[in-house]
């Protein structure tokens, strides 16, 4: 059965937002085009990576300045997009999987994001050079960006993931309001200033 394919080419938003307190939060890519919503669940650091992967790809594109399109080194201010997630965030699926790319025919950043395939050991089943088979994925997500608003996702999903909680001054942990067991300080709990 093929993957159900969930395609924005480009979407009028991309962006990735959180649900809950920090500490307990998750982490979600939304992508909209007129009524059509879709919302993918991940983990902060496929957030932190995809954002960090995405502005080194807009970077070299920059250095090499072989494109028709412009591609901004900042987010375009008209572009910026702080709002909260659209509702309902229902989750679609999970993350597995993340791919990024670039296409020069249409000038677009690609990220293509895999539901999570629950992985059964056959060992009969190997592709051709022995390995074991990966499994089709049962869902994705497809999002087509120019530059700037891959640019403007990059921002948006740093400001994000920095946004969690405090970070111990000692080593460098999360801090939960109560305070953490800091392996620094031989496990003496410390707490946020």
């Amino acid at each position: 059965m093929p993957p159900v394919v969930h395609s924005f080419d480009p979407p009028d938003r991309f962006v990735a937002g959180t649900v809950g307190e920090p500490g307990a939060r998750t982490f979600f890519v939304q992508a909209r085009s007129g009524e059509r919503l879709v919302s993918v669940a991940l983990e902060k650091q496929q957030v932190a990576i995809l954002a960090e992967q995405t502005g080194e790809l807009l970077d070299k594109l920059v250095q090499a300045g072989d494109t028709r399109t412009l591609v901004p080194a900042l987010a375009p201010a008209d572009l910026v997009d702080n709002g909260p997630l659209d509702n309902p965030i229902e989750e679609e699926f999970r993350a597995g999987t993340i791919t990024l790319s670039w296409d020069p025919d249409a000038e677009r950043v690609v990220i293509e994001v895999f539901a999570i395939t629950a992985v059964e050991a056959d060992p009969g089943e190997l592709d051709p050079t022995g390995e074991a088979a990966e499994p089709e994925p049962e869902e994705m997500l497809v999002v087509r960006l120019t530059p700037g608003q891959a640019r403007a996702f990059c921002a948006r999903s740093e400001t994000v993931v920095d946004a969690g909680r405090e970070q111990c001054p000692f080593c460098g942990g999360p801090m939960d309001p109560g305070g953490h067991l800091c392996p620094r300080a031989n496990g003496f709990k410390r707490t946020a200033p």
